[in-house]
């Protein structure tokens, strides 16, 4: 598997070019390779580098979103995450949630009855359904200030997000797909029958011509620039910028559920149990008009989500408890909507044949990524010869992902006996985020065991790292810490120069055998 583009293949055509490597331009690719076409996926930086790893994390339905009557949005989502959670039980596994009910904000009745939509809009819901609570008589109510006397607790599930883009991705190289890391689209020139795009790796500067019978244009909030900067489309649509910002302290409580906040705003905040030792915090809803590529949280907004937890819980938290923070920019498709929380998640696909066909995707959330593909694909289907209309993802797992959730704890006991000094812990961690691929991640020894290699930080290893690189277009520390996992959360400074260190010999030699083998073939 290629890490990044290689501009040494002589020209074909393909049928797609996708341009953008987040959730939606991943899973279309997945899709549209699993139907037969070919398929090229390119992304200026990391797969999932902007909106599609600054989530919340959540598979949910959108509890709120049915206050804007937005029915038809929450039953596909709340659809999407019963299939989810079965084609990718290792990144993604149910959480149960408590919403604390605040007489100065929305009455219990319109909570209650919301709920129960929300339990029946999806009839073939696995999840428990939602219970009322007296919160001083359970655990996960008294963390919570004592004013706070009723409350519900409900069912969503929680998703690895960026994880969920390389895995998408993976199957998509699997099935024929070429993805493309640190490819930027410079030009695309249309033609009756095809697009002549030229594209630039952006680590080396060299540029490559490629050929496609149709594009399309997953850039998320650079979707209205490229239209009209790269391929001198006008758009029918427009995105409405919206930054999300996030926080992580230590962990606030010892409960397993997570926790839905309603502000006097009439937004919601999240407090998540996260890495098992910290606690996620979010979301903002702030309008954007400034390079979505250059996003940070501001002071303002940490202080707001800092009361937003203080409000609800026993124990305070300050500025100071940040340990990290994450912010990204959620292209919305603009309904013209008054204030960034009332803008619509849906999503709107718009196809241009005039000559060769563009289609470019405005808004989405991740856990409809895989219908939105589907849809995708069919309005593409008379443009393109040959693509089958039998869509397929709804029950084929995701690399890693063929194992029911019940026999969770059975691999990582396996991996325990197989690698000698496995603690739990990293065992578990290892099997959420591979799954059944968790054995490729492994060394072999010479005894018949396996084995992960030196120790970088953290429990990262050599063998990771490999995989990693090898398999998942890991380019640079940033990709594997943030992004492939979290463990910049407990990485020290040292340990991220080795990491550095570590990767770039690698780079070397598989530059240098690389070259050795072109000698080869000359």
């Amino acid at each position: 598997m290629t890490t990044h583009a290689d501009f040494s293949h002589t020209e074909t055509i393909h049928d797609l070019l996708i341009i953008g490597g987040g959730i939606n331009g991943a899973g279309i690719a997945r899709d549209a390779a699993g139907r037969g076409l070919k398929v090229m996926l390119v992304e200026k930086d990391d797969l999932a580098s902007h909106t599609s790893s600054a989530s919340t994390k959540l598979i949910h339905g959108g509890l709120r979103y049915l206050e804007y009557y937005e029915f038809r949005l929450v039953r596909e989502a709340l659809n999407e995450r019963e299939r989810l959670l079965k084609i990718a039980p290792h990144i993604i596994w149910p959480m149960r949630f408590i919403l604390p009910h605040s007489a100065m904000l929305r009455p219990a009745w319109l909570l209650r009855t919301g709920l129960f939509l929300y339990d029946n809009l999806c009839r073939t819901m696995t999840l428990p359904k939602t219970r009322s609570l007296r919160l001083q008589d359970e655990a996960a109510g008294r963390v919570l200030r004592p004013d706070y006397v009723r409350g519900f607790e409900y069912s969503d599930g929680w998703v690895q997000d960026s994880r969920l883009v390389v895995l998408n991705a993976q199957d998509a190289a699997r099935r024929g797909a070429t993805i493309c890391t640190r490819t930027r689209l410079i030009s695309a020139e249309r033609h009756q029958s095809h697009w002549v795009a030229i594209l630039e790796d952006t680590l080396t500067g060299e540029t490559r011509q490629v050929t496609a019978r149709a594009l399309i244009n997953a850039a998320g909030p650079w979707v209205a620039e490229l239209l009209q900067d790269r391929l001198s489309i006008e758009s029918r649509h427009h995105v409405r910028l919206v930054k999300g910002s996030h926080i992580v302290v230590p962990r606030q409580f010892n409960t397993e559920q997570a926790y839905i906040l309603q502000n006097p705003d009439k937004r919601i905040v999240f407090a998540i149990p996260y890495e098992k030792d910290f606690t996620l915090i979010g979301t903002t809803d702030i309008p954007w008009d400034q390079d979505p590529g250059s996003v940070t949280i501001s002071a303002d907004e940490i202080a707001y989500l800092c009361e937003s937890v203080n409000r609800y819980f026993k124990r305070a938290i300050t500025p100071q408890d940040v340990v990290w923070s994450y912010a990204g920019v959620r292209p919305l498709y603009d309904d013209h909507s008054g204030s960034a929380s009332a803008v619509t998640r849906d999503y709107r696909l718009d196809i241009d044949h005039s000559a060769a066909p563009v289609l470019s995707v405005f808004g989405g959330k991740i856990t409809t990524y895989r219908k939105l593909a589907e849809h995708a694909l069919e309005k593409l289907a008379p443009h393109l010869k040959g693509l089958t209309t039998i869509s397929w993802t709804a029950d084929a797992p995701l690399p890693g992902g063929d194992f029911q959730r019940t026999d969770f704890d059975r691999y990582v006991a396996s991996l325990q006996r197989r690698v000698a000094g496995l603690s739990q812990q990293t065992a578990t961690r290892l099997v959420r985020n591979y799954g059944t691929l968790v054995e490729t991640v492994m060394l072999p020894i010479e005894t018949g065991g396996a084995s992960l290699g030196a120790r970088i930080g953290a429990d990262l290893h050599e063998g990771e790292v490999d995989y990693l690189m090898t398999h998942e277009w890991a380019r640079s520390a940033e990709d594997i810490l943030w992004r492939r996992s979290k463990l910049g959360l407990r990485f020290s400074s040292e340990d991220i120069t080795k990491l550095q260190d570590y990767m770039a010999c690698r780079l070397q030699q598989n530059a240098a055998g690389q070259e050795t083998d072109d000698k080869e073939v000359a």
